[in-house]
């Protein structure tokens, strides 16, 4: 599951103003309850069952994220292995989470069997939670398959890509537009060599018919297409983002970033791909080619999936260059890769300390806000509120947040509406959530994160006797270089987020430093943080 920060739930009909769903609000008019006073909160529309321990036996932990912990899942009858997502009913704050959720499945139910999509087998749902038993991928995640390997070359590349668009092809073959195709979204089968990678999670795809085009800003900044930045999109960002993790693959570095995260969304406007660096000089002149038709910033001239299964480099793909890219690239994928997993752990710890009672006292803080006292918020009232109560918001980006929150599109906020932009604000601006995350990493409560705490922080990540990578890592967020990491560099790492070394942050899904996005009418791109 990922979202990001302006997320309206659903189509947008340009024509016919619908009233847009407010993308943070929490649904407090739904009743699902079946009778008495109690109101029990119903996600799947039609689940396998209730209790999922009558079939599977829930065994050790996978993984862990914001709205849940993925188990390894063993049939009882069978003896056969699964993965169970279990999503905590506690984590679904708002309309948007539950019917993320929902869709999810759908879309999940609705693809056809491939090879190459991870399969969807039973669902379940009890009072506190719903459980998605999936197939089980053991063989790890794209890039640390890539850096395992002696070496790495254009052929391998070639069927890396090859794999990606059929299934990108397939999706949109079926309606269903990914928008959040990105290597970590990748998991190889099991441990063999001849092991089929397989798309794991669909909680930001959609679906979409011909010519319809979508609003919402989503997915992970570095694999963003241009026309995602400017709100007016269709499937087309699909092929873009394979286009990125192509040349990811083939280099070691994203095609745009920069320092900030205006930096990154200006670079996708821009769409300049540099083909100079090590070890472009030594690549084929097809696979340049093919990747400059999946990166060409107009959509309508952009490669189909289609074509890109017909390019030269893909169908001769058994003649792709074998020649090794060099160790520059898999030390450059193997960075990438273990620092995004140090961010990722981190925002797990952050994601474990949200809760609902953020949202303590927004009432007293909204009637502050009403001056005249009519239950809404006009833009003016709304940027004094903020400024008093010490959010230092630029205009601009209180414009934006407004925007995204007024619902009904009066132009004012009600209390309901003012209730989602306040836990929205709460949860971007909240550095106790970082320092939560800090100290857990600081184990014994130094001040400083030591390479000790680090190799230990990263266990389930990476091989422990690997000091290459973890010194790698501490030598990137370690700015001062006396050896270990303060807060303060630590907050940096967690906040800049865009330099290639430093991974792409997830975003949306963990709810943390949310990205806003606006197109400004020079061409120039606003981002706040």
């Amino acid at each position: 599951m990922g979202n990001c920060c302006a997320r309206p739930d659903g189509k947008q009909n340009e024509k016919k103003k619908k009233k847009k769903q407010n993308p943070f609000s929490v649904d407090y008019s739904v009743n699902h309850g079946s009778g008495g006073g109690d109101t029990k909160l119903c996600v799947l529309k039609d689940p396998t069952g209730r209790d999922i321990e009558i079939t599977y036996e829930l065994g050790r932990e996978l993984g862990r994220g914001e709205f849940g912990i993925t188990y390894l899942c063993t049939d009882k009858a069978s003896g056969d292995e699964y993965a169970c997502k279990s999503i905590s009913k506690k984590k679904l704050r708002t309309a948007v989470d539950i019917e993320d959720v929902r869709r999810e499945v759908e879309i999940m139910k609705h693809l056809p069997k491939h090879p190459n999509i991870v399969t969807l087998k039973d669902t379940y749902e009890d009072d506190n939670a719903v459980h998605l038993v999936m197939e089980l991928c053991e063989g790890g995640e794209l890039f640390d398959r890539i850096v395992a390997r002696g070496h790495y070359t254009e052929r391998a590349a070639a069927l890396v890509t090859r794999t990606i668009v059929e299934v990108v092809q397939m999706c949109h073959k079926e309606g269903v537009m990914h928008r959040d195709l990105k290597p970590e979204n990748f998991l190889f089968a099991n441990k063999k060599e001849s092991a089929a990678l397989k798309a794991i999670d669909f909680g930001l795809s959609v679906f979409f018919k011909p010519g319809e085009q979508f609003t919402e800003i989503v997915g992970s900044p570095y694999y963003m297409a241009p026309e995602v930045l400017k709100r007016s999109y269709g499937p087309e960002v699909d092929v873009w983002s394979a286009g990125v993790i192509l040349y990811i693959l083939l280099c070691g570095v994203p095609p745009f970033w920069a320092e900030t995260e205006q930096g990154v969304a200006q670079a996708i406007i821009r769409s300049m791909i540099d083909f100079k660096r090590d070890p472009w000089p030594k690549v084929s002149e097809n696979a340049k080619d093919l990747v400059r038709g999946m990166l060409n910033p107009d959509p309508k001239q952009r490669l189909t999936a289609h074509a890109v299964l017909d390019h030269p480099w893909l169908q001769n793909w058994k003649k792709a260059p074998n020649v090794s890219l060099g160790e520059t690239v898999k030390a450059r994928l193997k960075q990438f890769s273990v620092m995004n997993k140090l961010k990722k752990r981190a925002l797990r710890v952050v994601a474990e300390h949200l809760s609902m009672e953020e949202v303590a006292g927004i009432k007293d803080t909204f009637d502050m806000m009403d001056i005249n006292k009519n239950g809404k918020l006009t833009l003016v009232e709304l940027k004094d509120g903020l400024h008093k109560i010490g959010h230092q918001i630029a205009d601009a980006d209180i414009q934006i947040l407004m925007e995204a929150a007024d619902a009904d599109g009066n132009g004012t906020l009600d209390y309901g509406e003012f209730v989602a932009l306040a836990v929205h604000i709460r949860k971007i601006g909240n550095d106790d959530h970082l320092r939560k995350a800090f100290d857990f990493f600081d184990k014994n409560q130094s001040g400083y994160i030591e390479i000790e705490e680090l190799r230990e922080a990263l266990a389930d990540e990476v091989d422990p006797n690997n000091e290459e990578v973890i010194s790698a890592i501490m030598r990137d967020v370690d700015t001062d270089k006396d050896g270990q990491i303060s807060y303060e560099e630590f907050a940096a790492m967690m906040k800049a987020g865009t330099d290639w070394r430093k991974a792409s942050r997830q975003y949306s899904r963990e709810r943390f430093n949310s990205l806003s996005l606006k197109l400004m009418k020079d061409g120039s791109l606003h981002v706040n943080m």
